[in-house]
């Protein structure tokens, strides 16, 4: 985890439910770096560390604290479109037979209970619970999917807010659409891959002002993170700390008829399982 406010957001580690230990002692940052550095035996001497510290009386309450995102600033945001079967079917799409790819801004990355601020010039912002991947070392021409297992630092929750005015009627250009200020809230903690047992078996839901709005699984993924993985080493380096977001399912305000959009004073919350969960609310343009 990362704890602070903006910009002054210092490494943790969640001990407990409602609780950290600060670790800005033992690594700077939550960035390339310590991706890059993320050893199996650099993680556990990070675990062992906060382990001992609650232990000693060391653990602190989450409550009234700002949670960051758990990773600073990516190099890059890399997100696959229409991943899961079911959402490309409400969206009235085919299938896709490779992954779709668009990035998105990089400071677009804030925390999990910030407010996420509408665009000005935008009438359509969309929401997108997803699955994000935290690239954990330099990636360029992996051999096969069993290769990429290695180069994933972590799992972690992101709501992908979509302008779909931009994305959709602006050229075509779904990267318009996806990179307003705050349009990826990002955590609340990363869980390194020992912690998930099964990636391709986790519920995923997000509600909207207390109704459910998506209700899925990662068991529909169409494309699963170690092939997305492989699949972008073939067409750029990934960097270490680099995000990738792998898609949503379905439930999107896109697919109802008539589309239900976001407007000023609306309350996100979403979740996936192992993941935790986020909450934020919805402000008017500035």
């Amino acid at each position: 985890m990362r704890i602070g406010e903006p910009g002054r957001e210092r490494p943790a580690v969640r001990v407990a439910e409602g609780s950290y230990v600060d670790v800005s002692d033992v690594v700077a940052d939550f960035d390339g770096d310590f991706f890059s550095r993320s050893t199996p035996e650099h993680l556990a001497h990070l675990a062992t560390v906060a382990a001992e510290r609650a232990a000693a009386g060391g653990a602190r309450p989450l409550d009234g604290v700002r949670i960051g995102s758990p990773l600073a600033r990516p190099h890059q945001i890399l997100c696959i479109g229409l991943n899961y079967a079911d959402h490309a079917a409400e969206t009235g799409q085919a299938v896709p037979d490779e992954p779709i790819l668009f990035t998105k801004s990089p400071n677009t990355m804030v925390g999990p209970y910030d407010d996420v601020r509408l665009p000005r010039g935008g009438d359509k912002t969309d929401w997108e619970v997803e699955l994000g991947i935290v690239v954990g070392r330099r990636a360029r021409y992996l051999d096969t999917p069993e290769q990429a297992r290695a180069v994933i630092a972590g799992y972690v929750l992101v709501n992908d807010v979509s302008e779909r005015a931009f994305q959709l009627e602006r050229g075509g250009q779904w990267s318009k659409g996806k990179s307003a200020e705050t349009f990826n809230p990002a955590g609340p903690w990363l869980a390194t891959p020992d912690e998930i047992d099964d990636v391709r078996a986790l519920g995923m839901w997000l509600d909207v002002n207390g109704k459910r709005r998506q209700s899925g699984s990662t068991a529909t993924m169409i494309f699963d993170p170690c092939t997305i993985v492989h699949y972008l080493s073939q067409f750029m380096v990934l960097e270490p700390g680099d995000l990738i977001n792998t898609g949503t399912p379905p439930g999107v305000g896109m697919g109802f008829t008539p589309p239900v959009w976001l407007r000023a004073g609306d309350v996100m919350e979403l979740g996936i399982d192992g993941l935790g969960t986020q909450r934020q609310r919805v402000v008017a343009p500035r």
